[in-house]
């Protein structure tokens, strides 16, 4: 049968309910990933100890991970022990690691945990962390919630309300309320907040949501806020079947599926002629990382200005900003980071990134935000103008594609004569 989504209402009352442990056999059961608390991302150490969601959107990462169907968020471990285990990670440096809290696989506003996610909150600020934290949300966000936040005195919050401006109720059954909307303006105007506060303006996919109505709308709707980031949607077997049983058509064909989100290149000149358009002051961003960093005055803690033309939407102050502080690490930075981490790659420096081979994501970042410096490895290459996306919509040039070869046959060299 196919699944369909659930209605708003029904999806509010299953979030109200106190969460549970789930049963040690459920969680044995689990995708790996799914199990796996704590990881580590692009943007940020990732909290994730509190699993399902009944928002029901047809996009959801979840599906890639068999847990899309577990509408009743559950605990897998307990909050005081998620925390010290953040905090103990050996890829975890106080006051510079960024942090995500429920951000893979709940809502952290959900009514049932939002408990959980002020019991963290509180425990990290209690240490006296300065980290910057991102909270990711779509759901309802209240007065009493900000002052929850305002209270925290040492770490740097940002929240991020996800709103697309999609209006079809099978791909984000909550898009015909009003709940983000107006829980990003209470947010947005609580009197003089420490709390950074974002329009994540995502997923942008063709036939969807990119009509001049829509990105004026959702523009309007980001007037107040601190920044505006902006960023496509995950493309990949698992969602786009579920879509299709929707009846929805699909945005991208089933040969482009990647394991980058898709933003064609046009794509991302529409928005950005939207946003000069609406003669908005409010900045925008491409990549997350850049706008948590700016709001709270800092330079970009991935590094992304060593890919600048990624920043030429970004304010010329902010700009400077990432300039000044963009260094490369010397060898003997790296050397102590890798041996700290547990990690052996060979490295090449190159115009504004260093090169590894064969390291994954997760032992990449956390040398990426301890640097401030872009890390790229040659199993999962980047390509000029195409900011870290998938390569839907985009042709690599030749020489680009030359260059990456070069230095993929220079580091094997270094691989295979390190190991001997």
């Amino acid at each position: 049968m196919t699944p369909t989504p659930v209605a708003l209402d029904k999806a509010i009352a299953r979030g109200t309910r106190r969460l549970r442990m789930m049963p040690a056999e459920k969680i044995a059961a689990l995708d790996p990933y799914m199990a796996e608390f704590l990881s580590y991302r692009k943007s940020g150490l990732s909290l994730n100890h509190v699993i399902g969601c009944p928002l029901d959107c047809a996009y959801c990462v979840r599906h890639f991970w068999g847990n899309f169907d577990q509408k009743i968020p559950q605990l897998i471990e307990t909050t005081a022990n998620a925390v010290q285990a953040l905090v103990d990670h050996v890829g975890f440096e106080p006051h510079v690691t960024p942090i995500q809290i429920f951000n893979k696989a709940t809502d952290p506003f959900l009514p049932a945990v939002k408990p959980e996610l002020f019991a963290a909150l509180r425990d990290l600020d209690e240490r006296g962390l300065t980290n910057m934290v991102l909270l990711i949300t779509r759901f309802r966000v209240t007065s009493a919630d900000m002052a929850q936040l305002e209270a925290l005195t040492n770490l740097r919050v940002t929240l991020l309300f996800t709103y697309s401006g999609i209006g079809d109720r099978r791909i984000e059954p909550i898009a015909k309320s009003s709940i983000t909307v107006t829980s990003l303006r209470i947010a947005a105007h609580t009197p003089d907040r420490r709390t950074k506060v974002i329009l994540y303006w995502r997923p942008i996919v063709p036939g969807w949501n990119d009509q001049p109505d829509t990105m004026a709308h959702v523009l309007d709707v980001g007037r107040d806020v601190d920044a505006i980031v902006f960023t496509g949607y995950y493309h990949k077997p698992e969602n786009a079947e579920f879509i299709t049983s929707l009846g929805i058509p699909l945005p991208y064909g089933i040969d482009d599926v990647a394991r980058r989100k898709a933003m064609p290149a046009d794509i991302d000149d529409k928005v950005v002629a939207a946003w000069k358009n609406s003669g908005m002051r409010t900045p925008l961003y491409r990549k997350t990382s850049c706008g948590v960093s700016a709001v709270h005055g800092v330079a970009d803690y991935n590094g992304h200005w060593g890919v600048n033309d990624l920043c030429d939407i970004c304010p010329v102050a902010q700009r400077n900003i990432c300039r000044d502080a963009h260094q490369p690490p010397t060898t003997g930075e790296l050397d102590a980071l890798f041996d700290k981490l547990g990690y052996t790659s060979a490295i090449a420096f190159d115009d504004g990134h260093i090169w590894t081979h064969r390291l994954t994501d997760q032992q990449r970042f956390p040398i990426q935000h301890q640097t401030g410096y872009q890390v790229w490895d040659t199993t999962t290459p980047h390509f000029q103008g195409n900011h870290g996306r998938s390569l839907v919509g985009f042709t690599p040039a030749e020489t680009d594609q030359q260059h990456i070869a070069e230095v993929r046959r220079e580091l094997e060299h270094q691989t295979r004569f390190d190991d001997d």
